[in-house]
C-alpha cells in the first residue's frame, strides 16, 4: 500500500502540482530533490549498509556528470548513452579506487576517501585542457530517449523521476536481501563476519562500487538537467551533505534516506524568507534530530518492520535463528 501510495504521489500529484504553479523554478527544486535522493540511497549502501564511513561519494558524482558532459560535447552522444556510461565510468573509477584502500578500517578508511574525493575534485579543477576546468563544461544536449527529445519541463521531470524511482528499487531490493545481509554482518563485526566465511574485501569492494554506479547516475541527470557542470558542484561540503541525510534520516535505513534527502533539499527553499537566518535554522534542524533522535527520523528497525510488513508472504523464515528451528530471510 504504502509504495503504491508513494508512486502515486511521485508521477501523479507532484506532476499535477507542478504543471499548475508552472513555474520552472519548481520543477527545477523537484529535481534537484529526487536527484539528492538517489545519491542518499546510494550513500546509504555503502555507509548505512556496510558500514564504511565514504567522505568522497560527490567525487564520483562528479565523475558521472563530467562523464555525461564530456561524451556530449565532444562525441555528440545523447541522454540514452552517456546516462549508462556516466554509472560505469564511476564504478570503474570507484573499483580502481577501492583495490588498494578497501583493507583499511575505521577512521583510516574515511579519511582515504576524503583524500581520494579531493584528489579528484582537483583533477576536475586543474585539468583545463580536459575538463575546462573551473569553467566547466556546457551540455548541449537536454534529455533525449532514443534520439526522441525529451525537452519539456514536464518530460524531464518524468524522466528524472523514473531513473531515480528505479535506482531506488533497485537500492532496496539489494539492501533488504541475502547480500544486504551479509553486509550488515561486516558492519557489525567484519573479523566474526571473516571467520563465518564472508568474503568482506570483496563485498565493501562490492558494495563501494555500486554505491558509485548509481552516484555516476545522479551525475548524469544533474548534467543533462541543468546543461552546464562546473567543479564547484562536487566540494567537499557536498559529500558531507550526503552523508548528513543519510545519518538525519537514520543510519542502515532506506526510507530514511530518502527523507533525510527531501528534508535536507527543500527545507532550505521552504526557509528561503529568513534570508541569510535560514542556514542557521538549517543546522538547528540537523542538531536537534541528532540529539533528539540519535537512530534518526526512520531508523533501521522501524524501517525494516515496514519492508516486512509491505512485503507480506514474501518475506518468510528459514534457518535455525529463533530457538525454533526457524530464522528471517527471503525467498
Amino acid at each position: 500500500m504504502v509504495p503504491a501510495l508513494i508512486l502515486l504521489l511521485v508521477f501523479a500529484a507532484l506532476p499535477a502540482l507542478l504543471a499548475g504553479f508552472d513555474k520552472g523554478y519548481f520543477y527545477q527544486i523537484a529535481n534537484l530533490a529526487l536527484i539528492f535522493v538517489l545519491l542518499s540511497a546510494s550513500m546509504h549502501l555503502v555507509t548505512g549498509v556496510a558500514g564504511l564511513l565514504h567522505l568522497g561519494h560527490a567525487a564520483f558524482y562528479g565523475v558521472g556528470a563530467y562523464t555525461a558532459a564530456l561524451l556530449t560535447s565532444k562525441l555528440g552522444l545523447g541522454f540514452t548513452v552517456t546516462l549508462p556510461l556516466s554509472g560505469l565510468v564511476a564504478a570503474l573509477v570507484a573499483f580502481l579506487v577501492a583495490l588498494p584502500t578497501m583493507r583499511l578500517v575505521s577512521i583510516y578508511f574515511a579519511v582515504a576517501t576524503l583524500a581520494i574525493g579531493q584528489m579528484l575534485y582537483l583533477v576536475m579543477l586543474n585539468w583545463v585542457d580536459f575538463t575546462k576546468g573551473p569553467n566547466g563544461v556546457i551540455v548541449s544536449k537536454g534529455f533525449e530517449l532514443f534520439g526522441v527529445s525529451l525537452s519539456g519541463r514536464l518530460a524531464a521531470y518524468y524522466t528524472v523521476a523514473t531513473v531515480v524511482t528505479l535506482s531506488v528499487i533497485a537500492i532496496g531490493r539489494l539492501s533488504h536481501s541475502y547480500y544486504g545481509n551479509a553486509l550488515r554482518s561486516i558492519r557489525e563485526d567484519d573479523q566474526c563476519a571473516d571467520a563465518m566465511g564472508v568474503s568482506t574485501v570483496r563485498l565493501k569492494m562490492e558494495a563501494f562500487t555500486l554505491s558509485a554506479f548509481f552516484a555516476g547516475v545522479a551525475g548524469g541527470l544533474w548534467a543533462h538537467m541543468t546543461g552546464y557542470i562546473s567543479p564547484g558542484d562536487f566540494k567537499f561540503s557536498e559529500s558531507i551533505l550526503i552523508l548528513a541525510m543519510v545519518v538525519v534520516g537514520g543510519l542502515g535505513s532506506l526510507p530514511g534516506a530518502v527523507i533525510g534527502a527531501l528534508l535536507l533539499i527543500l527545507l532550505p527553499e521552504g526557509l528561503r524568507a529568513l534570508g541569510d537566518f535560514r542556514n542557521i535554522m538549517v543546522g538547528l534542524v540537523m542538531f536537534l534530530s541528532i540529539l533528539l533522535l540519535p537512530k534518526g527520523l526512520l531508523g533501521e528497525v522501524s524501517a525494516l518492520r515496514l519492508v516486512r510488513q509491505q512485503l507480506g508472504a514474501a518475506w518468510r523464515t528459514t534457518g535455525p535463528a529463533n530457538g525454533k528451528g526457524e530464522g528471517i530471510g527471503w525467498r
